[in-house]
């Protein structure tokens, strides 16, 4: 599928994907009405609120000019600091919903080129579509960072946990966002795709496949499994100390992009709920394996950039899977009401991004040496997605 082809879907995605968490942004006032407690219990509420208010282009009542954020002691210049922690504030949402449309637009291109929705490849460039729109969201709120916690006036206090809390804080609303974006992407993208060229599936080895698989799986098993284990955690989060200032605690940095997860050995519960809660792990493992496994064939070209974000996308699914699995395990919902069913959706992303890029690559070397030589041609084969 041509660029030319692919712009009109991506263009699509990546708008309605902007629109929709501008009207997730602006809806968050809403709670904050009168009666919001007649529809809503004050938990479920204040849980609303938490996945709306990251991306709300109203200023928090704080940095109103007639609030508490100024820089002096009442008056004008209350007032001006007021007004200009709300234009920084402005500013970040400003930088927020440009990267998100840019990200979205930029990895839709890649996908519907390397993955076009013809040929049985339309479940699978769903799938990698809905994938990529949290990761967009993420990229999106750690450019924004800095701005938004400049408009909190203290910027230079821990700077680093800062922009950590920042990151984890795009939430559930991306992943429901990025499922209709990825839906009207795809629709689209299967009109502009008729009349074009044939694209048949590649012929890959399935042992070079399975080995690629099998690689790229363990080094996500590398952050699942050892990085995300609470005792290794608790030493990332607490051995690197670079002194103070901006550089200070970079350890809820680290967290946020290395650990796809957090789990203690079966002492602290009963041996049958450990199992289940690790069952999600494994299911995890399985699903990002699954994906690796067929990503080399759905591909029309084997490239370093499409195999990276290709198994992005693959860990962040199975990352879904799995918290969909959690969902079903947690009694959250009798104590905290329905809403916290998907409080949990869409963490670990930052750490999906970063391995599931290694895992990519990890995979194609494996591919390469296995003896898969992609020379930009296809051969008709009959399986499908």
């Amino acid at each position: 599928m041509t660029y030319r082809r692919a712009v009109i879907p991506a263009l699509v995605g990546a708008l309605l994907m902007t629109l929709l968490l501008w009207w997730a942004g602006a809806s968050a006032q809403a709670l904050q009405l009168r009666g919001t407690t007649s529809v809503f219990d004050v938990d479920s509420a204040n849980e609303l609120w938490r996945w709306l208010a990251p991306w709300s282009y109203d200023p928090p009542t704080a940095l109103q000019p007639d609030g508490t954020s100024g820089a002096g002691a009442g008056g004008d210049t209350a007032v001006s600091g007021g007004t200009q922690y709300a234009d920084l504030y402005r500013t970040a949402m400003q930088i927020r919903y440009v990267a998100v449309f840019v990200c979205f637009l930029a990895g839709a291109l890649l996908l519907l080129r390397r993955i076009p929705p013809v040929q049985g490849r339309t479940p699978a460039t769903l799938c990698a579509l809905w994938a990529w729109g949290p990761v967009a969201g993420t990229l999106a709120v750690t450019v924004s960072a800095p701005w938004l916690i400049a408009s909190r006036g203290r910027g230079s206090y821990r700077f680093l946990p800062q922009v950590a809390g920042v990151i984890a804080s795009s939430g559930p609303v991306t992943v429901f966002a990025a499922l209709l974006a990825a839906v009207a992407t795809v629709l689209v993208a299967r009109v502009t795709v008729k009349g074009a060229d044939p694209l048949p599936r590649r012929s890959v080895p399935p042992g070079a496949a399975r080995l690629a698989a099998s690689v790229g799986t363990a080094v996500i098993a590398v952050s699942l499994v050892i990085l995300s284990y609470v005792s290794v955690a608790a030493w990332i989060q607490t051995s690197f100390g670079f002194g103070g200032g901006l550089l200070s605690d970079p350890g809820d940095l680290l967290r946020e992009w290395l650990l796809l997860g957090a789990w203690t050995g079966p002492a602290s519960a009963p041996l049958g709920d450990w199992l289940l809660y690790r069952a999600a792990d494994v299911l995890m493992l399985a699903v990002v394996w699954w994906a690796l496994r067929l990503l080399p064939g759905l591909l029309t070209r084997t490239t370093v950039p499409a195999m990276a974000v290709g198994a992005v996308c693959a860990t962040v699914l199975g990352l879904l899977v799995s918290q969909v699995l959690h969902m079903a395990l947690d009694d959250t919902v009798s104590v905290w009401g329905p809403v916290y069913l998907f409080s949990k959706l869409g963490d670990g992303v930052p750490a999906a991004l970063t391995f599931g890029i290694m895992a990519g690559v990890a995979a194609l070397v494996a591919l390469r040496l296995a003896g898969d030589r992609d020379s930009g041609k296809q051969e008709k084969v009959t399986s499908t997605v």
